[in-house]
């Protein structure tokens, strides 16, 4: 089955819960899987960047993709993250992180370094040929600092095998609809931005990788559900109340807006590792003030 048809829908890319202490808070990180599953989301993403994977070591990274796996049991497919700068380090995470139990890998590009377009693409090749699992390109150069072009998604989508599919985060949307109408049938085109899913699924996307959805799993399902399904117009009065919460959720930093979300839900503890601090005050304010609507 293609991956076009397994990650179809509303995808989460999972928070890290972390305790007064900073370590990881596993018994947080359970409520939050269960909390999306019964919430509808069709699949998980662990060990995104939403899950401040540049401050977690590599067995923390390890523990969290086991236990993931363990307590979702097979109730919904879960993707694994395996991106960064340096290419030699991720061939051999692709060899010692439990890939095998995940349906694909999901790649961020090449952060800092700015590689050329060629560069993307041999890095992203060497990736694909040492993974055992299909290869999803991760696009988001407001992170990253460089655009993985619509011609390198597309070239590596025709010339390396094992590539199939990008979440796209450029904002771009002329972008978008280039790699949708030049992507091979097989190839999975799926929405980074929360904020612009509804349109970008109206041009033809597949469905959301989504930070909203740890905190409105139900509401945002739907609402993702509904433009694949061409209700449009329903869709669009689910996301118009969504409007203001994706405006808090990235005022300041993301995972910090959706981890005061799920503290206000009583889901986790609202604490991140350095560089990034909890919102600041008059912010979780608003998003307190939100749930009294």
């Amino acid at each position: 089955m293609s991956l076009r048809k397994i990650l179809k829908g509303t995808g989460v890319a999972l928070v890290t819960p972390f305790k007064s202490n900073f370590e990881v808070d596993y018994d947080s990180l359970e409520n939050v899987i269960d909390f999306v599953i019964r919430g509808g989301v069709e699949y998980l993403v662990t060990l995104g960047t939403t899950g401040e994977t540049p401050t977690l070591d590599r067995s923390e990274k390890i523990s969290i993709s086991n236990f993931t796996f363990e307590k979702v049991g097979g109730r919904v497919p879960v993707v694994i993250g395996i991106g960064g700068n340096n290419t030699t380090e991720l061939v051999r995470d692709l060899e010692t992180f439990p890939v095998e139990k995940s349906v694909a890998v999901l790649s961020a590009s090449p952060y800092y370094s700015k590689p050329s377009q060629e560069g993307l693409f041999m890095h992203y090749k060497a990736l694909a040929e040492a993974s055992t699992k299909p290869l999803i390109l991760y696009n988001v150069p407001g992170r990253t600092g460089r655009n993985i072009n619509a011609s390198t998604t597309i070239r590596l989508a025709n010339e390396v095998e094992n590539v199939l599919g990008i979440k796209e985060a450029s904002g771009d949307m002329a972008q978008c609809m280039q790699i949708l109408r030049d992507r091979p049938s097989n190839f999975l085109v799926v929405s980074g931005d929360d904020a612009l899913a509804l349109p970008q699924i109206a041009c033809g996307m597949d469905g959301v990788i989504s930070v909203a959805a740890n905190c409105f799993p139900r509401k945002f399902s739907d609402m993702v559900r509904l433009c694949l399904g061409g209700d449009f117009s329903a869709a669009r009065t689910l996301n118009d109340e969504m409007i203001q919460p994706y405006e808090l959720l990235f005022a300041e930093n993301n995972p910090a807006g959706v981890k005061a979300f799920l503290t206000e839900l009583g889901l986790i503890s609202n604490f991140v590792r350095l560089p990034l601090v909890p919102l600041s005050e008059g912010l979780y304010s608003k998003v307190r003030a939100s749930f009294e609507k």
